[in-house]
Protein backbone atom coordinates (compact mmCIF):
# COMPACT_ATOMS: atom_id res chain seq x y z
CA UNK A 1 0.00 0.00 0.00
CA UNK A 2 1.15 3.13 -0.86
CA UNK A 3 2.20 5.52 2.50
CA UNK A 4 0.38 8.59 2.52
CA UNK A 5 2.15 11.72 2.86
CA UNK A 6 3.27 13.11 6.15
CA UNK A 7 1.30 16.11 7.10
CA UNK A 8 3.03 19.48 6.81
CA UNK A 9 0.87 21.60 8.50
CA UNK A 10 3.86 24.01 9.90
CA UNK A 11 4.98 24.14 6.61
CA UNK A 12 2.75 26.77 4.26
CA UNK A 13 2.39 30.23 6.60
CA UNK A 14 6.51 29.74 7.22
CA UNK A 15 7.25 28.98 3.94
CA UNK A 16 4.96 32.01 2.41
CA UNK A 17 6.98 34.55 4.93
CA UNK A 18 10.33 32.75 4.17
CA UNK A 19 10.54 35.16 1.04
CA UNK A 20 11.09 38.60 0.69
CA UNK A 21 8.64 40.28 3.29
CA UNK A 22 8.80 43.42 1.17
CA UNK A 23 7.36 40.99 -1.24
CA UNK A 24 8.37 40.63 -5.29
CA UNK A 25 7.71 44.37 -5.75
CA UNK A 26 10.19 45.62 -3.39
CA UNK A 27 12.87 46.54 -5.52
CA UNK A 28 10.96 48.18 -7.90
CA UNK A 29 8.86 50.33 -5.14
CA UNK A 30 12.43 50.89 -3.54
CA UNK A 31 14.00 52.71 -6.80
CA UNK A 32 11.04 54.63 -6.87
CA UNK A 33 11.55 55.95 -3.65
CA UNK A 34 15.18 56.61 -4.33
CA UNK A 35 13.85 58.54 -7.85
CA UNK A 36 11.71 60.63 -5.45
CA UNK A 37 14.18 61.51 -3.26
CA UNK A 38 16.54 61.95 -6.07
CA UNK A 39 13.71 64.97 -7.55
CA UNK A 40 13.77 66.56 -4.01
CA UNK A 41 17.25 66.75 -3.85
CA UNK A 42 17.06 68.49 -7.26
CA UNK A 43 14.06 70.74 -6.20
CA UNK A 44 16.69 71.89 -2.87
CA UNK A 45 19.29 72.31 -4.69
CA UNK A 46 17.71 74.34 -7.36
CA UNK A 47 15.34 76.51 -4.51
CA UNK A 48 17.89 77.16 -1.97
CA UNK A 49 21.43 75.95 -3.81
CA UNK A 50 23.54 77.40 -1.17
CA UNK A 51 21.46 76.34 2.50
CA UNK A 52 20.17 72.57 0.99
CA UNK A 53 23.37 71.02 -0.55
CA UNK A 54 25.93 72.87 2.62
CA UNK A 55 27.32 69.82 4.34
CA UNK A 56 25.79 71.42 7.20
CA UNK A 57 22.57 70.83 6.06
CA UNK A 58 23.00 67.34 4.86
CA UNK A 59 24.00 66.20 8.22
CA UNK A 60 21.26 68.19 10.02
CA UNK A 61 18.61 66.08 7.78
CA UNK A 62 20.40 62.73 8.21
CA UNK A 63 20.38 63.51 12.00
CA UNK A 64 16.88 64.22 12.56
CA UNK A 65 15.84 61.25 10.15
CA UNK A 66 17.96 59.20 12.79
CA UNK A 67 15.17 60.08 15.64
CA UNK A 68 12.24 59.32 13.86
CA UNK A 69 13.85 56.30 11.80
CA UNK A 70 14.64 54.39 14.65
CA UNK A 71 10.86 54.68 15.88
CA UNK A 72 10.46 53.44 12.18
CA UNK A 73 12.05 50.48 12.59
CA UNK A 74 10.06 49.27 15.17
CA UNK A 75 7.01 50.74 13.74
CA UNK A 76 7.62 48.52 10.64
CA UNK A 77 7.39 45.38 12.75
CA UNK A 78 4.45 46.03 14.57
CA UNK A 79 2.51 46.80 10.95
CA UNK A 80 3.93 43.84 9.32
CA UNK A 81 2.58 41.60 11.91
CA UNK A 82 -1.27 43.61 11.53
CA UNK A 83 -0.63 46.02 14.23
CA UNK A 84 -0.46 49.50 14.86
CA UNK A 85 1.05 51.67 18.00
CA UNK A 86 -0.48 54.91 17.78
CA UNK A 87 1.67 55.78 21.26
CA UNK A 88 5.25 55.55 20.01
CA UNK A 89 5.70 59.71 20.18
CA UNK A 90 4.16 59.59 23.69
CA UNK A 91 6.78 57.18 24.57
CA UNK A 92 9.50 59.07 23.02
CA UNK A 93 8.03 61.86 25.31
CA UNK A 94 7.91 59.98 28.54
CA UNK A 95 11.36 58.15 28.07
CA UNK A 96 13.12 61.52 26.80
CA UNK A 97 11.71 63.30 30.38
CA UNK A 98 12.08 59.93 32.48
CA UNK A 99 15.59 60.18 31.44
CA UNK A 100 16.65 63.54 32.10
CA UNK A 101 15.27 64.08 35.28
CA UNK A 102 17.59 65.49 38.19
CA UNK A 103 18.14 62.06 39.33
CA UNK A 104 18.87 60.51 36.48
CA UNK A 105 21.26 62.55 35.44
CA UNK A 106 23.57 62.10 38.57
CA UNK A 107 24.48 59.06 37.08
CA UNK A 108 25.55 60.01 34.04
CA UNK A 109 25.76 58.78 30.65
CA UNK A 110 24.52 55.43 31.51
CA UNK A 111 21.85 56.42 33.78
CA UNK A 112 20.55 58.43 31.03
CA UNK A 113 20.78 55.65 28.17
CA UNK A 114 19.75 53.08 30.66
CA UNK A 115 16.54 54.89 31.75
CA UNK A 116 15.26 55.30 28.43
CA UNK A 117 15.67 52.24 26.97
CA UNK A 118 13.85 51.02 30.20
CA UNK A 119 10.73 53.53 30.12
CA UNK A 120 10.60 52.42 26.60
CA UNK A 121 10.66 49.02 27.17
CA UNK A 122 8.16 48.54 29.66
CA UNK A 123 5.31 50.63 28.11
CA UNK A 124 5.86 48.26 25.09
CA UNK A 125 5.23 45.62 27.89
CA UNK A 126 2.22 47.10 28.70
CA UNK A 127 0.91 47.50 25.13
CA UNK A 128 2.01 43.91 24.69
CA UNK A 129 0.44 42.65 27.43
CA UNK A 130 -3.01 44.22 26.76
CA UNK A 131 -2.88 43.44 23.28
CA UNK A 132 -1.61 39.74 23.30
CA UNK A 133 -2.51 38.86 26.46
CA UNK A 134 -5.31 41.30 26.84
CA UNK A 135 -7.69 40.98 24.06
CA UNK A 136 -7.25 44.27 23.56
CA UNK A 137 -7.52 46.19 20.14
CA UNK A 138 -4.33 47.64 19.21
CA UNK A 139 -5.50 50.73 18.43
CA UNK A 140 -7.60 51.12 21.49
CA UNK A 141 -4.39 49.89 23.79
CA UNK A 142 -2.19 51.90 21.85
CA UNK A 143 -4.36 54.95 22.16
CA UNK A 144 -4.54 55.00 25.32
CA UNK A 145 -0.93 54.52 26.39
CA UNK A 146 -0.72 57.80 24.33
CA UNK A 147 -3.10 59.36 26.64
CA UNK A 148 -1.30 57.79 29.79
CA UNK A 149 2.61 58.60 28.68
CA UNK A 150 2.02 61.96 27.77
CA UNK A 151 0.07 62.44 30.93
CA UNK A 152 2.73 61.41 33.01
CA UNK A 153 5.60 62.93 30.79
CA UNK A 154 3.20 66.53 31.97
CA UNK A 155 3.34 65.62 35.61
CA UNK A 156 7.37 64.88 35.51
CA UNK A 157 8.39 67.69 34.26
CA UNK A 158 5.60 70.30 35.29
CA UNK A 159 5.35 71.44 31.91
CA UNK A 160 8.98 72.55 32.20
CA UNK A 161 11.89 71.53 29.64
CA UNK A 162 14.38 69.48 32.12
CA UNK A 163 18.14 70.50 30.32
CA UNK A 164 20.68 67.87 30.34
CA UNK A 165 23.95 68.70 32.23
CA UNK A 166 25.81 65.73 31.83
CA UNK A 167 28.69 66.44 29.13
CA UNK A 168 29.31 63.24 28.00
CA UNK A 169 25.67 63.53 26.25
CA UNK A 170 25.80 66.92 24.97
CA UNK A 171 29.21 65.63 23.29
CA UNK A 172 27.52 63.44 21.15
CA UNK A 173 25.82 66.28 19.32
CA UNK A 174 28.88 67.85 18.25
CA UNK A 175 30.76 68.33 15.09
CA UNK A 176 34.08 67.03 17.10
CA UNK A 177 32.42 63.76 17.25
CA UNK A 178 31.27 63.02 14.08
CA UNK A 179 33.46 59.94 12.49
CA UNK A 180 34.24 60.74 8.72
CA UNK A 181 31.75 63.19 8.81
CA UNK A 182 28.89 61.35 10.28
CA UNK A 183 27.24 62.25 13.33
CA UNK A 184 26.78 59.61 15.86
CA UNK A 185 23.22 59.78 15.81
CA UNK A 186 23.38 58.62 12.01
CA UNK A 187 25.58 55.76 13.08
CA UNK A 188 23.16 54.81 15.40
CA UNK A 189 20.26 54.68 13.11
CA UNK A 190 22.02 52.62 10.80
CA UNK A 191 23.20 50.43 13.02
CA UNK A 192 19.40 49.87 14.32
CA UNK A 193 18.44 49.54 10.63
CA UNK A 194 20.51 46.80 9.66
CA UNK A 195 19.59 44.98 12.38
CA UNK A 196 16.03 45.36 11.68
CA UNK A 197 16.69 44.54 8.38
CA UNK A 198 18.29 41.16 9.45
CA UNK A 199 15.79 40.33 12.27
CA UNK A 200 12.98 40.36 9.18
CA UNK A 201 14.36 39.05 5.95
CA UNK A 202 16.74 36.51 7.48
CA UNK A 203 15.64 35.02 11.08
CA UNK A 204 12.36 33.10 12.23
CA UNK A 205 11.38 35.66 14.35
CA UNK A 206 11.15 38.04 10.57
CA UNK A 207 9.23 34.95 9.31
CA UNK A 208 6.57 34.69 12.16
CA UNK A 209 6.23 38.25 12.24
CA UNK A 210 5.07 38.07 8.39
CA UNK A 211 2.97 34.80 9.22
CA UNK A 212 1.11 36.66 11.85
CA UNK A 213 -0.07 39.39 9.80
CA UNK A 214 -0.59 37.65 7.28
CA UNK A 215 -3.29 35.24 8.57
CA UNK A 216 -2.99 34.92 12.76
CA UNK A 217 -5.06 31.75 12.71
CA UNK A 218 -2.59 29.78 10.13
CA UNK A 219 0.26 30.84 11.93
CA UNK A 220 -1.51 29.69 15.32
CA UNK A 221 -2.14 26.45 13.53
CA UNK A 222 1.24 26.17 12.52
CA UNK A 223 2.27 25.78 15.70
CA UNK A 224 3.33 29.78 15.98
CA UNK A 225 2.52 31.39 19.61
CA UNK A 226 1.08 34.30 18.06
CA UNK A 227 0.70 35.99 21.80
CA UNK A 228 4.16 35.50 22.88
CA UNK A 229 4.64 36.95 19.10
CA UNK A 230 3.01 40.25 18.90
CA UNK A 231 4.32 40.81 22.92
CA UNK A 232 7.82 40.53 21.22
CA UNK A 233 6.48 42.82 18.55
CA UNK A 234 5.52 45.20 21.22
CA UNK A 235 8.35 45.12 23.17
CA UNK A 236 10.80 45.91 20.14
CA UNK A 237 8.81 48.52 19.61
CA UNK A 238 8.96 50.41 22.62
CA UNK A 239 12.80 49.45 22.80
CA UNK A 240 13.05 51.71 19.62
CA UNK A 241 11.28 53.97 20.96
CA UNK A 242 14.08 54.11 23.90
CA UNK A 243 16.91 54.65 21.92
CA UNK A 244 15.26 56.94 19.80
CA UNK A 245 14.25 59.18 23.14
CA UNK A 246 18.04 59.11 24.12
CA UNK A 247 18.85 60.37 20.59
CA UNK A 248 16.35 62.75 20.82
CA UNK A 249 17.78 63.83 24.35
CA UNK A 250 21.65 64.11 22.59
CA UNK A 251 20.13 66.51 19.77
CA UNK A 252 17.86 68.59 21.54
CA UNK A 253 20.25 68.99 24.92
CA UNK A 254 17.02 68.35 26.80
CA UNK A 255 13.45 66.14 27.97
CA UNK A 256 10.47 67.64 27.60
CA UNK A 257 7.25 66.56 27.42
CA UNK A 258 5.73 67.58 24.03
CA UNK A 259 8.89 65.69 22.25
CA UNK A 260 7.98 63.01 19.74
CA UNK A 261 4.54 64.83 18.71
CA UNK A 262 3.04 63.35 15.94
CA UNK A 263 5.64 60.41 15.28
CA UNK A 264 3.17 57.94 15.24
CA UNK A 265 1.76 59.41 11.85
CA UNK A 266 5.50 60.13 10.69
CA UNK A 267 6.02 56.77 11.33
CA UNK A 268 3.39 55.03 9.74
CA UNK A 269 3.41 57.17 7.15
CA UNK A 270 6.70 56.21 6.39
CA UNK A 271 6.44 52.64 6.41
CA UNK A 272 3.68 53.05 4.45
CA UNK A 273 5.17 54.95 1.54
CA UNK A 274 7.93 52.23 1.80
CA UNK A 275 5.82 49.15 0.84
CA UNK A 276 4.91 48.16 4.23
CA UNK A 277 1.18 47.00 4.14
CA UNK A 278 -1.09 48.30 6.30
CA UNK A 279 -2.91 45.33 6.61
CA UNK A 280 -0.38 43.07 7.61
CA UNK A 281 1.48 40.58 6.19
CA UNK A 282 3.98 42.51 4.14
CA UNK A 283 6.72 44.83 5.47
CA UNK A 284 10.25 45.88 4.27
CA UNK A 285 13.05 48.07 6.63
CA UNK A 286 14.90 49.20 3.27
CA UNK A 287 11.63 51.19 2.22
CA UNK A 288 10.60 51.86 5.68
CA UNK A 289 14.05 53.94 5.73
CA UNK A 290 13.91 55.50 2.28
CA UNK A 291 10.16 56.78 3.34
CA UNK A 292 11.71 58.56 6.21
CA UNK A 293 14.31 60.01 3.98
CA UNK A 294 11.76 61.54 1.82
CA UNK A 295 9.53 63.00 4.69
CA UNK A 296 12.77 64.69 6.29
CA UNK A 297 13.73 65.69 3.06
CA UNK A 298 10.34 67.46 2.62
CA UNK A 299 10.50 69.07 6.03
CA UNK A 300 13.56 70.54 5.49
CA UNK A 301 13.22 71.82 2.08
CA UNK A 302 9.89 73.34 3.51
CA UNK A 303 12.02 74.71 6.30
CA UNK A 304 14.19 76.39 3.74
CA UNK A 305 11.52 77.91 1.77
CA UNK A 306 9.64 79.26 5.41
CA UNK A 307 6.50 77.46 3.96
CA UNK A 308 4.07 77.04 6.96
CA UNK A 309 4.46 73.77 8.87
CA UNK A 310 0.78 73.03 8.31
CA UNK A 311 1.49 72.81 4.84
CA UNK A 312 3.75 70.16 5.09
CA UNK A 313 1.39 67.96 7.50
CA UNK A 314 -1.34 68.77 4.76
CA UNK A 315 1.64 67.13 2.45
CA UNK A 316 2.40 63.83 4.25
CA UNK A 317 -1.31 63.74 4.25
CA UNK A 318 -1.62 63.41 0.46
CA UNK A 319 1.36 61.43 0.44
CA UNK A 320 -0.09 58.68 2.56
CA UNK A 321 -3.21 58.34 1.15
CA UNK A 322 -1.88 58.47 -2.31
CA UNK A 323 0.64 55.26 -0.81
CA UNK A 324 -2.54 53.71 0.29
CA UNK A 325 -4.10 53.67 -2.61
CA UNK A 326 -1.41 52.23 -4.58
CA UNK A 327 -1.19 49.96 -2.41
CA UNK A 328 -4.94 48.71 -2.93
CA UNK A 329 -4.11 49.25 -6.48
CA UNK A 330 -1.34 46.97 -6.43
CA UNK A 331 -3.00 44.23 -4.22
CA UNK A 332 -5.94 44.25 -6.84
CA UNK A 333 -3.32 43.61 -9.86
CA UNK A 334 -1.58 40.98 -7.53
CA UNK A 335 -4.94 39.26 -6.87
CA UNK A 336 -6.03 39.05 -10.83
CA UNK A 337 -2.28 37.51 -11.73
Amino acid sequence: MTQPAPATTAEPPLAKASGRPGGPRADVRNLTLLGVLAVLVAVGGITRPDQFLDTSNLQLILTQASVIGVVTVGMTFVITSGGIDLSVGAIVALASVWATTVATQEYGFAGILFTAVVVGLGCGLVNGLLIAYGGVVPFIATLAMLASARGLALQITDGRTQIVTVQSVLDLGVPDSYLLGIPPLVLVFAAVTVVGWLLLNRTTFGRRTVAVGGNAEAARLAGIDVRRQRLHLYLLSGLCCGIAAFLLIVLAGSGQNTNGNLYELDAIAAAIIGGTLLSGGRGTIAGSVLGVLVFTTITNIFALNNLQSDVQQIAKGAIIVAAVLVQRRTARDADGA
